[in-house]
């Protein structure tokens, strides 16, 4: 998982509450089995008419959001079912950071485990970085986990709030394969000292 400590980049501002993962990357959009190839997917249903053709009515469509790599949102973003897809849409798409007053609890810790930061700021704080988004040409913040700081270089400035376990996995990219990869030398202390019998490795090739 790629490590995130500091990134700074584009804002586009999503002025909806309530967005639901199946919003975020369509069921029938599930078969693939990778991480990767989801982004040309997200938010489908904004952004394609029914015969498949883009709009271009979608903010993400809009030329100054091109290559946002922070989305700022409503609250509640990434409710609804518990696909992973959802992280794997965003971040293949090339957000980084989303930033929002409240997201579900699984898209959440899903994120967590991906490698994309959501930063919770009060609803005044997103509403105003939301409000800089959609104002000012190219508007950019950064994003500080060292610090819990989000900041653009104009004025705004605020903290945030992060748990010490998620944000030490986060800014040493390690998700769970990589916490459990840290004790690979007792992993393989106990597997030398118990050795799987030849009738047990039989039937587990078997």
């Amino acid at each position: 998982m790629q490590a995130f400590r500091k990134h700074t980049g584009v804002v586009a501002p999503l002025d909806r509450v309530n967005v639901d993962t199946d919003q975020i990357i369509p069921k029938q959009f599930l078969k693939r089995i990778e991480r990767t190839g989801f982004g040309e997917f997200l938010f489908y249903d904004w952004r394609f008419s029914a015969d498949g053709k883009a709009n271009g009515e979608f903010v993400l469509d809009e030329p100054s959001y091109r290559g946002a790599s922070i989305l700022v949102a409503g609250k509640n973003f990434g409710c609804g079912s518990s696909r992973e897809h959802a992280v794997w849409a965003l971040a293949d798409f090339g957000f980084r950071v989303v930033i929002g007053s409240s997201f579900a609890d699984i898209f959440a810790n899903n994120s967590l485990k991906n490698g994309l930061l959501t930063v919770r700021l009060d609803e005044q704080q997103v509403a105003e970085i939301m409000r800089s988004a959609r104002e000012i040409e190219s508007y950019q913040v950064t994003v500080d986990l060292e610090t819990l700081r989000v900041e653009d270089g104009r004025g705004f400035s605020a903290s945030f709030v992060m748990d010490d376990f998620a944000r030490h996995c986060l800014m040493n990219g390690l998700d769970d394969v990589g916490l459990t990869l840290q004790h690979e030398g007792l992993i393989a202390e106990y597997e030398r000292r118990h050795p799987v019998r030849e009738e047990m490795r039989g039937l587990a090739q078997g």
